[in-house]
């Protein structure tokens, strides 16, 4: 029986640091992400290069960001910022474009789907959407 591939492995270290870069590039650039793109800062380098080093450990691959910061907590760095079920749809929307972006295939597209979502549902601290 074949052994199935972590993400990592199929995606590999730059394709991964694509994706991180193609997402904040989405939300950059989406109107619909207006809200979540307002919680970053003006520049977007430092994080794309901090969620591309926290999901080259999380797809699979070696631990990048705890080797540069240390523990990994996600829900802390977002306390300040008011997440309901609209900015986590926001949040899910760009990952969803940014797979688009970098060419993923169906399956992966499936393989992440549930796990992401459930990444996305650990970091919203509110109920319901701010106007």
């Amino acid at each position: 029986m074949p052994q199935e591939q972590s993400p990592y492995q199929i995606l590999g270290e730059d394709k991964i640091r694509a994706l991180a870069s193609a997402f904040y590039e989405v939300m950059d650039e989406l109107p619909d992400a207006k809200r979540i793109r307002e919680m970053h800062g003006k520049s977007l380098v430092d994080i794309k290069q901090k969620l591309a080093e926290y999901l080259i450990g999380w797809l699979g691959g070696p631990p990048r960001y705890y080797e540069k910061h240390g523990t990994v907590c996600l829900t802390k760095p977002h306390t300040p910022y008011a997440i309901g079920p609209e900015e986590r749809d926001q949040w899910l929307m760009c990952f969803d474009l940014a797979l688009e972006r970098i060419d993923a295939s169906e399956d992966l597209k499936l393989m992440l789907r549930t796990p992401v979502s459930r990444l996305a549902d650990m970091i919203k601290n509110r109920d319901d959407s701010v106007s």
